[in-house]
This record gives structure tokens, sequence and C-alpha cells, in this order.
């Protein structure tokens, strides 16, 4: 045997031992928020990617043929769920052939099955906008929501990956600890804010106001999803005239116009928040998301 025949055989046999022992279980979320707690959970087990970004309306995202082979390939998916992705979630699942991952499945998640949810409407009509049966869905804006989901998430990953179930809950337990010992430090920390009143441009963060105990006042949009018209505007406008806001929020990826036209007309701060992992530079993982968001709150508040 030459020494090049040598050379090749060993690089190979040393490439053996260095491939990792297990295929990573193939994770996609169908929000940042989602991606980045599975990423905790799971460490080097998973790989956990999002379907949207955070500068994407989560409620309107097209079925494209890449999210589709995405799909076909993941052993688990995990979405908000409460309706948020009606509009392209189901056409993905369907069309992607993938059995494990249909609803009533192991490898099918929905966050918000784990949460309780606010403003579960009495009657749902379509002159009501973009009104949600099962409640808001925008669950992760209350980081106590993300507690009880990261417990499921944890079980299910379990379920569907039981090799390696002993780690998962190692990962489980140290992720809880941190993030319980986080949230306390966020509730301290925007104490000032109960009872600010606020404006939100979309009905985007009512689990974050009751967390915090802070109070909408109005939304900007007449209803949910229909863009705010100058008319709404105004009469928004003249209803602070009695009950004034402290600050009008709006997520990162939505338009900030409505936002600031409130701003320049009211005296009010317009505060762009993250509203999920990377929203802005400070919310690079679940916790900058939170502190990320408390610091702008408060600077708000501090600034009025």
């Amino acid at each position: 045997m030459n020494r090049k025949t040598f050379a090749a055989l060993a690089a190979a046999a040393l490439a053996l031992f260095t491939l990792p022992a297990h295929a990573a279980l193939r994770v996609l979320a169908c929000e940042p928020e989602w991606a980045a707690l599975a990423k905790e959970l799971g460490g080097d087990l998973v790989d956990a990617t999002s379907a949207t970004s955070a500068l994407q309306d989560p409620h309107r995202i097209q079925a494209r043929p890449s999210l589709i082979a995405r799909v076909r390939n993941a052993d688990l998916v995990v979405c908000t769920g409460a309706e948020l992705e009606i509009g392209w979630l189901p056409a993905l699942l369907q069309q992607s052939g993938n059995d494990r991952v249909q609803p009533g499945q192991p490898g099918n998640f929905a966050s918000a099955d784990f949460v309780r949810k606010l403003d579960v409407p009495a009657r749902v009509d379509r002159s009501q906008g973009d009104v949600h049966a099962a409640g808001n869905p925008h669950i992760q804006t209350d980081p106590r929501n993300i507690a009880l989901v990261a417990t499921a998430l944890s079980a299910r990953l379990r379920q569907v990956d039981p090799a390696h179930a002993a780690e998962y809950a190692r990962r489980e337990a140290d992720f809880s600890r941190r993030w319980q010992q986080a949230i306390e430090r966020w509730t301290t920390q925007a104490a000032p804010l109960r009872g600010a009143p606020v404006v939100s441009q979309h009905k985007a963060f009512v689990y974050l106001y009751d967390w915090l105990g802070m109070k909408e006042l109005a939304v900007l949009e007449p209803k949910p999803g229909v863009e705010p018209t100058v008319s709404h505007l105004q009469s928004v406008l003249a209803s602070l005239k009695a009950t004034p806001a402290r600050m009008v929020l709006y997520a990162a990826y939505q338009d900030p116009r409505p936002s600031e036209w409130l701003q320049r007309n009211a005296g009010v701060a317009a505060v762009k928040l993250p509203f999920t992992v990377g929203g802005t530079d400070g919310a690079k993982d679940l916790f900058g998301l939170f502190d990320d968001t408390v610091a702008r709150l408060l600077a708000a508040g501090a600034a009025k």
C-alpha cells in the first residue's frame, strides 16, 4: 500500500469517528420564537429553522414550493395554532405528503393549545375582520406562556425522539430554571408600567398587557387585519383627549406610519417592539426578546 492510499484510508476512518452519532431531529417552526425555543430545549439534538422571519406578517405567508419541501422533510412542525397560520399552513401540510406532521400526529405541535387564550370571541363572522375563533393567537408576548409551551414541547420532543429523552429532560430543567429567574427580573423591572394607558396598532399585545398590567385604550386598526383609515385615526385621536395614552405600540413587521401619525398628533411615543426573536437587534434569542421589549417600554414610559 503506497503512502497516498494509506493516508486516504486513514482520513476516511477518522471521518467516520467524527460524524455525529445521530441525525439531528428536523424541526420546522412556523414562527421564530418557536424555532428559538426548540433550540433551547434540543441543543445539538435538533436542527430547528423558522418558516417565517420577524419582519413578516405571520398571518399572511405564501405557501411557496421551498416551504412545502421543508415541511416534507420535517420530523416535527411547531406552530402557534389558534388559527394564526390558517391562511397558509394547511396548504403546506397537505401538499407536503408528510404523514408524520399532519394534525393529530406527534409531529404536529400547536403551542397555543397549552396556554389560556385571551380575546376569545362570542361569535365570529367575516364582518369582524381577521378575528380568530380560538382567541388571540399572539401568545408569545407573555413570557409565562413561553414557560408553559416549553414544558409541553419538551414532552413532545421526548415522544418523537425517545432515544434522547434524558437529554431533553435535562435541557428543559436548565431552561426552566433560567427562564423563571428571568421572568422575575423582567416583572420587577417593568413594575413602573403597571396601569400605563397605551394604544396598539394591531391587536397584538393583549398577552403582554395581561402580564404587565398595562391598559389598552384603543387600537389603530378599525378591525383586526384592516389597515387604519384617516377617519378612524382621527376618531382614536379624539377619544384620547379625555383619556390620554402614554405610548402607541407596533410590531417590527408592521408599517409604522399609523403609529407615527398618532405620535405627531397626540404627542405620544411610538414604540416599535420586536414581537418575536429577530425583530430588533437586541432580540437575538428568547431572553433578548424580553430584555429588549421591557427596555423599550420603560424608555418610552420614562420619556413621557
